[in-house]
């Protein structure tokens, strides 16, 4: 990866730090950070024509982040305590950290999807608790609830990014372990995911520990946590450390997806699914993500139910 030595970041103004990444893999940066976009009504991420804009937490501080795509390379402007922090995650956010020259196409829907979108790629870089918080919010919902109710803690619990944008921050690890579960009702969140958020808020300064582990020691390890199990482990760490392996098991929709894909089958459960993903050991969740992008009409996301309210939970 020696094309990709990073490129200082340097003022643009007082407030505004710049980096240009020149697109040296082939990534599609559009194409792979859509998985972190949670739709129109997303406060922390925001896809417009020619620009993905995100705002997170990094150890310096909060930061706006905005990538201006461009002809091979993508122009990134960031503000903040962050800004600095935040510029050095574009390479992995955008997919040019990530190496799909591992993956042998076993399956013509999986050769066929890589020869149609040859830049999707594993995202990587999103900071771990965020990933964590938006995978519990998915737990046992439909991808709306899902979506509504992350909008709904950020707008209440969370704050203003920096920068002109106008985008919100998540609420920080500390400030959901102090909130309380009347503070969650209101937001969509029954009192389980709200404990299982205040349990994982708790151990979030110890979960980039994770980075080093494999991936089954990663989800191991998550799901040791109260409230959380392997389809929300899995999701978290595919979206944060790009992990070609983390396979979403439990989900509803998934094993269907999967099986009608590789196998022509019109139902499939999580064993079936992993049979059929076995030979893709070490690239289950790039091959997941193919098939996801393939164009077969069945939504997933998640171990899902009919919607419902929880106001008599």
């Amino acid at each position: 990866m020696e094309s990709l030595a990073r490129q200082p970041a340097e003022p643009a103004t007082d407030d505004e730090l710049t980096r240009v990444v020149p697109l040296a893999h082939g990534s599609d940066p559009a194409q792979t950070m859509r998985a972190l976009w949670l739709g129109p009504g997303d406060p922390q991420t925001r896809f417009e024509p020619g620009a993905i804009s995100r705002a997170s937490w990094f150890a310096a501080g909060p930061a706006t982040l905005r990538i201006e795509l461009a002809a091979g390379r993508v122009v990134a402007r960031a503000w903040g305590p962050g800004a600095a922090d935040a510029l050095e995650t574009v390479p992995a956010l955008i997919g040019e950290r990530d190496d799909p020259t591992a993956l042998i196409a076993r399956h013509e829907i999986v050769a066929q999807t890589v020869r149609r979108l040859p830049g999707l790629r594993l995202t990587s870089g999103a900071a771990l608790f965020e990933a964590l918080l938006v995978s519990i919010l998915g737990q046992k919902i439909t991808s709306l609830e899902q979506r509504r109710s992350f909008a709904a803690i950020v707008r209440r619990l969370g704050t203003r990014a920096p920068g002109p944008l106008g985008l919100m921050l998540p609420p920080p690890p500390e400030a959901l372990v102090r909130t309380p579960y009347w503070i969650f009702h209101p937001l969509g969140i029954e009192r389980r995911r709200a404990d299982t958020i205040r349990a994982a808020a708790a151990a979030a300064a110890s979960l980039e520990r994770i980075a080093t582990l494999s991936t089954a020691q990663r989800i191991s390890t998550l799901s040791s946590l109260p409230g959380i199990g392997p389809w929300t482990a899995a999701e978290a760490i595919r979206l944060s450390f790009g992990d070609p392996d983390a396979v979403s098991v439990g989900d509803y929709h998934l094993p269907t997806l999967v099986c009608r894909a590789l196998a022509g089958e019109e139902s499939g459960t999580d064993e079936r699914m992993l049979e059929l993903l076995a030979p893709y050991t070490g690239q289950r969740a790039r091959v997941v993500l193919l098939i996801e992008n393939a164009g077969l009409r069945l939504e997933r996301h998640g171990p899902r139910m009919a919607p419902r309210s929880i106001a008599s939970m």
